[in-house]
Protein backbone atom coordinates (compact mmCIF):
# COMPACT_ATOMS: atom_id res chain seq x y z
CA UNK A 1 0.00 0.00 0.00
CA UNK A 2 1.38 2.75 -1.02
CA UNK A 3 1.16 6.35 1.25
CA UNK A 4 -0.30 8.59 -1.27
CA UNK A 5 -2.22 8.02 -3.97
CA UNK A 6 -2.46 10.35 -6.90
CA UNK A 7 -4.95 11.05 -9.11
CA UNK A 8 -5.26 13.13 -12.47
CA UNK A 9 -8.24 12.87 -14.64
CA UNK A 10 -6.70 13.05 -18.44
CA UNK A 11 -8.48 14.64 -21.14
CA UNK A 12 -7.02 16.38 -24.23
CA UNK A 13 -3.84 16.88 -22.43
CA UNK A 14 -1.15 15.79 -24.69
CA UNK A 15 0.33 18.73 -24.10
CA UNK A 16 0.95 19.02 -20.51
CA UNK A 17 0.99 15.64 -19.60
CA UNK A 18 4.72 14.70 -19.77
CA UNK A 19 5.30 17.78 -17.33
CA UNK A 20 2.84 17.41 -14.98
CA UNK A 21 3.79 13.80 -14.34
CA UNK A 22 7.35 14.73 -14.50
CA UNK A 23 6.08 16.79 -11.80
CA UNK A 24 5.15 14.06 -9.42
CA UNK A 25 8.33 11.31 -10.21
CA UNK A 26 10.92 14.19 -9.34
CA UNK A 27 8.95 14.51 -5.78
CA UNK A 28 11.41 14.02 -2.60
CA UNK A 29 8.93 11.87 -1.12
CA UNK A 30 9.11 8.87 -3.24
CA UNK A 31 5.84 6.90 -1.69
CA UNK A 32 3.39 7.18 -3.88
CA UNK A 33 0.95 5.96 -6.74
CA UNK A 34 0.32 7.75 -9.99
CA UNK A 35 -3.15 7.33 -11.34
CA UNK A 36 -3.58 8.93 -14.49
CA UNK A 37 -7.36 8.11 -15.56
CA UNK A 38 -7.80 8.75 -19.08
CA UNK A 39 -11.49 9.99 -19.71
CA UNK A 40 -12.55 8.85 -23.66
CA UNK A 41 -9.33 11.00 -24.89
CA UNK A 42 -8.94 11.28 -28.82
CA UNK A 43 -5.78 12.95 -28.73
CA UNK A 44 -2.35 11.19 -27.48
CA UNK A 45 -3.33 11.24 -24.42
CA UNK A 46 -4.01 7.54 -23.77
CA UNK A 47 -0.80 6.25 -25.38
CA UNK A 48 1.46 9.01 -23.28
CA UNK A 49 -0.88 7.62 -20.39
CA UNK A 50 0.32 4.01 -21.28
CA UNK A 51 4.32 5.41 -22.22
CA UNK A 52 4.30 6.72 -18.40
CA UNK A 53 3.47 3.84 -17.15
CA UNK A 54 5.40 1.68 -18.70
CA UNK A 55 8.51 3.94 -17.35
CA UNK A 56 7.38 3.91 -13.59
CA UNK A 57 5.84 0.91 -11.88
CA UNK A 58 4.47 3.41 -9.56
CA UNK A 59 2.36 4.79 -12.12
CA UNK A 60 -0.82 3.22 -13.37
CA UNK A 61 -2.81 4.26 -16.53
CA UNK A 62 -6.66 3.85 -16.25
CA UNK A 63 -8.65 4.09 -19.78
CA UNK A 64 -12.07 5.21 -20.17
CA UNK A 65 -13.34 4.18 -23.31
CA UNK A 66 -16.46 7.47 -23.59
CA UNK A 67 -15.44 10.77 -22.15
CA UNK A 68 -17.82 11.09 -18.88
CA UNK A 69 -16.52 14.19 -17.81
CA UNK A 70 -14.06 15.57 -14.44
CA UNK A 71 -16.23 14.00 -11.85
CA UNK A 72 -16.50 10.49 -13.00
CA UNK A 73 -12.57 10.51 -13.72
CA UNK A 74 -12.32 11.30 -10.08
CA UNK A 75 -14.13 8.74 -9.04
CA UNK A 76 -12.48 6.42 -10.79
CA UNK A 77 -9.26 7.55 -9.50
CA UNK A 78 -10.85 6.92 -6.02
CA UNK A 79 -12.22 3.47 -6.36
CA UNK A 80 -8.87 2.38 -7.99
CA UNK A 81 -6.62 4.25 -5.16
CA UNK A 82 -4.37 2.04 -2.73
CA UNK A 83 -3.01 5.13 -0.67
CA UNK A 84 -4.10 5.91 2.67
CA UNK A 85 -4.02 9.40 1.30
CA UNK A 86 -5.25 10.88 -1.39
CA UNK A 87 -4.02 13.57 -3.70
CA UNK A 88 -5.80 15.45 -6.65
CA UNK A 89 -3.53 17.15 -9.52
CA UNK A 90 -5.19 18.37 -12.71
CA UNK A 91 -3.30 17.79 -15.76
CA UNK A 92 -2.01 21.10 -17.22
CA UNK A 93 -0.66 21.99 -13.49
CA UNK A 94 2.23 20.54 -11.55
CA UNK A 95 3.76 19.86 -8.64
CA UNK A 96 6.64 21.75 -6.38
CA UNK A 97 9.31 19.27 -5.43
CA UNK A 98 8.79 18.71 -2.12
CA UNK A 99 5.04 19.20 -1.90
CA UNK A 100 4.26 15.61 -0.96
CA UNK A 101 6.92 15.37 1.32
CA UNK A 102 5.85 18.67 2.80
CA UNK A 103 2.46 18.03 2.98
CA UNK A 104 2.66 14.48 4.75
CA UNK A 105 5.26 15.46 7.36
CA UNK A 106 2.82 18.53 8.02
CA UNK A 107 0.18 16.41 8.96
CA UNK A 108 2.32 13.61 11.10
CA UNK A 109 3.91 15.94 13.26
CA UNK A 110 0.63 17.55 13.57
CA UNK A 111 -1.40 14.77 14.84
CA UNK A 112 -3.72 15.58 11.62
CA UNK A 113 -5.80 13.93 9.62
CA UNK A 114 -5.52 16.14 6.71
CA UNK A 115 -3.26 19.02 5.13
CA UNK A 116 -3.44 22.13 3.09
CA UNK A 117 -0.80 24.20 1.14
CA UNK A 118 -0.79 27.42 -0.62
CA UNK A 119 -0.67 27.54 -4.64
CA UNK A 120 1.00 29.68 -7.25
CA UNK A 121 -1.06 31.12 -9.85
CA UNK A 122 0.69 31.22 -13.21
CA UNK A 123 -1.16 33.51 -15.67
CA UNK A 124 -0.51 33.47 -19.41
CA UNK A 125 1.14 36.20 -19.50
CA UNK A 126 3.94 35.24 -17.80
CA UNK A 127 3.12 36.40 -14.28
CA UNK A 128 2.12 34.58 -11.35
CA UNK A 129 0.63 35.37 -7.60
CA UNK A 130 0.57 33.40 -4.30
CA UNK A 131 -3.13 32.33 -2.79
CA UNK A 132 -3.09 30.65 0.38
CA UNK A 133 -5.98 28.50 1.35
CA UNK A 134 -5.68 29.29 5.49
CA UNK A 135 -3.34 31.07 7.53
CA UNK A 136 -0.73 28.64 8.91
CA UNK A 137 -1.11 26.83 11.53
CA UNK A 138 -3.66 23.59 13.17
CA UNK A 139 -7.06 23.89 13.31
CA UNK A 140 -9.98 21.44 15.02
CA UNK A 141 -13.06 20.46 14.13
CA UNK A 142 -14.77 23.91 14.85
CA UNK A 143 -11.79 25.87 13.23
CA UNK A 144 -12.22 23.44 10.39
CA UNK A 145 -15.67 24.72 9.95
CA UNK A 146 -15.44 28.52 10.19
CA UNK A 147 -12.33 28.18 7.95
CA UNK A 148 -13.68 26.07 4.71
CA UNK A 149 -17.05 24.38 5.43
CA UNK A 150 -18.85 28.27 6.48
CA UNK A 151 -17.39 29.98 3.94
CA UNK A 152 -18.28 27.49 0.88
CA UNK A 153 -21.94 27.10 2.18
CA UNK A 154 -23.03 31.03 2.07
CA UNK A 155 -19.91 33.25 1.87
CA UNK A 156 -19.93 33.42 -1.76
CA UNK A 157 -19.88 36.85 -2.48
CA UNK A 158 -17.80 39.48 -0.24
CA UNK A 159 -13.84 39.36 -1.16
CA UNK A 160 -11.73 37.58 -0.88
CA UNK A 161 -13.88 34.27 -1.32
CA UNK A 162 -12.34 31.34 -0.78
CA UNK A 163 -12.29 29.08 -3.79
CA UNK A 164 -13.09 25.16 -3.16
CA UNK A 165 -9.62 23.98 -4.90
CA UNK A 166 -9.52 20.29 -3.99
CA UNK A 167 -5.89 19.92 -5.09
CA UNK A 168 -4.24 22.11 -2.84
CA UNK A 169 -5.28 19.55 0.13
CA UNK A 170 -3.76 16.03 0.87
CA UNK A 171 -7.31 13.64 2.09
CA UNK A 172 -7.20 10.74 4.53
CA UNK A 173 -9.06 7.49 2.33
CA UNK A 174 -10.60 6.29 5.14
CA UNK A 175 -12.79 9.58 5.86
CA UNK A 176 -13.20 9.53 1.82
CA UNK A 177 -14.69 6.11 2.21
CA UNK A 178 -16.45 6.23 5.87
CA UNK A 179 -18.34 8.98 4.71
CA UNK A 180 -18.91 8.05 1.07
CA UNK A 181 -17.53 11.69 -0.43
CA UNK A 182 -17.34 11.52 -3.89
CA UNK A 183 -17.95 13.70 -7.09
CA UNK A 184 -20.63 14.62 -8.98
CA UNK A 185 -21.54 17.11 -12.26
CA UNK A 186 -18.81 19.26 -14.08
CA UNK A 187 -19.25 22.04 -12.48
CA UNK A 188 -19.30 23.54 -8.72
CA UNK A 189 -18.17 19.57 -8.31
CA UNK A 190 -15.08 20.71 -5.91
CA UNK A 191 -17.07 23.15 -3.24
CA UNK A 192 -19.56 20.08 -2.65
CA UNK A 193 -16.72 17.28 -2.18
CA UNK A 194 -14.61 19.68 0.18
CA UNK A 195 -17.55 20.37 2.32
CA UNK A 196 -18.48 17.17 2.99
CA UNK A 197 -15.04 15.91 3.56
CA UNK A 198 -14.51 18.83 5.97
CA UNK A 199 -17.29 17.89 7.78
CA UNK A 200 -16.35 14.63 8.54
CA UNK A 201 -12.27 15.64 9.13
CA UNK A 202 -11.20 16.49 12.47
CA UNK A 203 -8.16 17.95 12.35
CA UNK A 204 -6.12 20.36 9.70
CA UNK A 205 -2.62 21.15 9.44
CA UNK A 206 -2.13 23.82 6.76
CA UNK A 207 1.14 25.56 5.49
CA UNK A 208 1.03 29.05 3.30
CA UNK A 209 4.10 27.40 1.58
CA UNK A 210 2.58 27.37 -2.08
CA UNK A 211 3.46 23.67 -3.39
CA UNK A 212 0.95 23.31 -6.16
CA UNK A 213 1.36 25.45 -9.63
CA UNK A 214 -1.99 26.30 -10.90
CA UNK A 215 -2.01 27.06 -14.81
CA UNK A 216 -4.78 29.25 -15.87
CA UNK A 217 -5.65 27.77 -18.97
CA UNK A 218 -8.48 30.12 -21.10
CA UNK A 219 -9.15 26.66 -23.33
CA UNK A 220 -10.49 24.98 -19.68
CA UNK A 221 -14.38 24.51 -18.85
CA UNK A 222 -14.85 27.35 -16.57
CA UNK A 223 -14.42 29.83 -19.09
CA UNK A 224 -16.57 28.26 -21.97
CA UNK A 225 -20.07 28.61 -22.25
CA UNK A 226 -22.31 25.75 -20.46
CA UNK A 227 -24.97 25.67 -22.74
CA UNK A 228 -26.97 23.65 -19.60
CA UNK A 229 -25.34 25.88 -16.54
CA UNK A 230 -29.40 26.76 -15.06
CA UNK A 231 -29.92 22.79 -14.74
CA UNK A 232 -26.30 22.46 -13.69
CA UNK A 233 -26.59 24.87 -11.06
CA UNK A 234 -30.00 23.53 -10.12
CA UNK A 235 -28.78 20.39 -9.49
CA UNK A 236 -25.58 21.78 -7.14
CA UNK A 237 -28.42 23.60 -5.15
CA UNK A 238 -30.37 20.23 -4.62
CA UNK A 239 -26.88 18.41 -3.67
CA UNK A 240 -25.92 21.52 -1.10
CA UNK A 241 -29.41 21.91 0.83
CA UNK A 242 -29.08 17.65 0.94
CA UNK A 243 -25.66 18.64 2.70
CA UNK A 244 -27.10 21.13 5.08
CA UNK A 245 -29.84 19.27 6.34
CA UNK A 246 -27.22 15.99 7.02
CA UNK A 247 -24.60 18.00 8.62
CA UNK A 248 -27.16 20.45 10.61
CA UNK A 249 -25.65 23.64 8.97
CA UNK A 250 -28.83 25.63 8.75
CA UNK A 251 -27.87 27.94 11.87
CA UNK A 252 -24.51 28.45 10.82
CA UNK A 253 -25.46 30.90 7.66
CA UNK A 254 -29.09 30.98 7.93
CA UNK A 255 -28.74 33.14 4.49
CA UNK A 256 -26.96 30.32 2.80
CA UNK A 257 -29.30 29.88 0.05
CA UNK A 258 -29.92 33.63 -0.98
CA UNK A 259 -26.31 34.38 -0.77
CA UNK A 260 -25.39 31.11 -3.02
CA UNK A 261 -28.50 31.82 -5.61
CA UNK A 262 -27.18 35.62 -5.93
CA UNK A 263 -23.50 34.00 -6.40
CA UNK A 264 -25.19 31.63 -9.19
CA UNK A 265 -27.04 34.25 -10.78
CA UNK A 266 -24.04 36.40 -11.53
CA UNK A 267 -22.12 33.53 -12.45
CA UNK A 268 -25.45 32.62 -15.15
CA UNK A 269 -25.42 35.98 -16.07
CA UNK A 270 -21.64 35.78 -17.69
CA UNK A 271 -22.53 32.66 -18.56
CA UNK A 272 -25.12 33.75 -20.80
CA UNK A 273 -23.23 36.47 -22.40
CA UNK A 274 -19.90 34.34 -22.75
CA UNK A 275 -18.54 34.54 -26.01
CA UNK A 276 -19.58 30.77 -27.19
CA UNK A 277 -23.38 31.29 -26.67
CA UNK A 278 -24.99 31.18 -30.21
CA UNK A 279 -28.10 33.51 -29.19
CA UNK A 280 -28.21 36.84 -30.34
CA UNK A 281 -28.04 39.54 -28.09
CA UNK A 282 -31.76 40.31 -27.62
CA UNK A 283 -32.28 36.51 -26.58
CA UNK A 284 -29.22 36.77 -24.41
CA UNK A 285 -31.03 39.58 -22.84
CA UNK A 286 -34.38 38.08 -22.21
CA UNK A 287 -32.65 35.09 -20.99
CA UNK A 288 -31.17 37.09 -18.31
CA UNK A 289 -34.67 38.94 -17.63
CA UNK A 290 -36.28 35.67 -17.27
CA UNK A 291 -33.24 34.16 -15.11
CA UNK A 292 -33.24 37.39 -12.64
CA UNK A 293 -37.35 37.11 -12.43
CA UNK A 294 -37.78 33.54 -11.05
CA UNK A 295 -39.12 33.71 -7.82
CA UNK A 296 -35.97 32.13 -5.90
CA UNK A 297 -33.42 34.30 -7.68
CA UNK A 298 -36.32 37.83 -7.25
CA UNK A 299 -35.64 36.94 -3.21
CA UNK A 300 -32.07 36.40 -3.55
CA UNK A 301 -31.26 39.79 -5.79
CA UNK A 302 -33.57 42.00 -3.11
CA UNK A 303 -32.21 39.97 -0.53
CA UNK A 304 -27.91 40.49 -0.64
CA UNK A 305 -26.39 43.48 -0.29
CA UNK A 306 -24.05 44.04 -3.29
CA UNK A 307 -21.47 45.72 -0.99
CA UNK A 308 -18.27 43.64 -0.42
CA UNK A 309 -18.07 42.31 -3.64
CA UNK A 310 -15.39 43.09 -6.48
CA UNK A 311 -16.04 46.08 -8.94
CA UNK A 312 -17.85 44.17 -11.74
CA UNK A 313 -19.91 42.02 -9.78
CA UNK A 314 -21.19 45.05 -8.02
CA UNK A 315 -22.22 47.06 -10.79
CA UNK A 316 -23.78 43.83 -12.64
CA UNK A 317 -25.47 43.26 -8.97
CA UNK A 318 -26.73 47.02 -9.12
CA UNK A 319 -27.87 46.80 -13.02
CA UNK A 320 -30.11 43.35 -12.43
CA UNK A 321 -31.82 45.06 -9.14
CA UNK A 322 -32.16 48.03 -11.11
CA UNK A 323 -34.14 45.90 -13.79
CA UNK A 324 -31.32 47.57 -16.38
CA UNK A 325 -30.75 45.03 -18.37
CA UNK A 326 -30.56 46.93 -21.63
CA UNK A 327 -27.14 48.37 -20.11
CA UNK A 328 -26.51 45.30 -19.05
CA UNK A 329 -26.37 43.41 -22.22
CA UNK A 330 -24.29 46.89 -23.62
CA UNK A 331 -21.88 46.35 -20.95
CA UNK A 332 -21.26 42.64 -21.53
CA UNK A 333 -21.02 43.54 -25.34
CA UNK A 334 -18.34 46.16 -24.51
CA UNK A 335 -16.46 43.67 -22.30
CA UNK A 336 -16.39 41.09 -25.04
CA UNK A 337 -15.01 43.64 -27.36
CA UNK A 338 -12.27 44.43 -25.27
Amino acid sequence: MPSISIIVPVYQAEQYLPPCVESVTDQTFSDWELLLVDDGCTDGSPAICDRLAASDSRIRALHQPKNAGVSEARNRGLREAKGAYIAFLDADDSLEPRALETLWNLREQSGADSAACAHRNLLPDGSSFVERCLPAGTYDRQGILEGIVYPLLGDRLRQPIFNGFIWRYLFSAEILKDAGVTFEGAYLEDDLFLMEYFCNARRLAVTEEPLYRYLSNPASATHKYMRDFQQVFARFMERKEALVQKYGLESARPQWRENSNCAGLLIAIGNEYARGNPKTMAQKQQTVKALCTAPEMARAIQTVAPAGMSRNKQLVAKLVQGEHFFLLTLLYRLKNRT
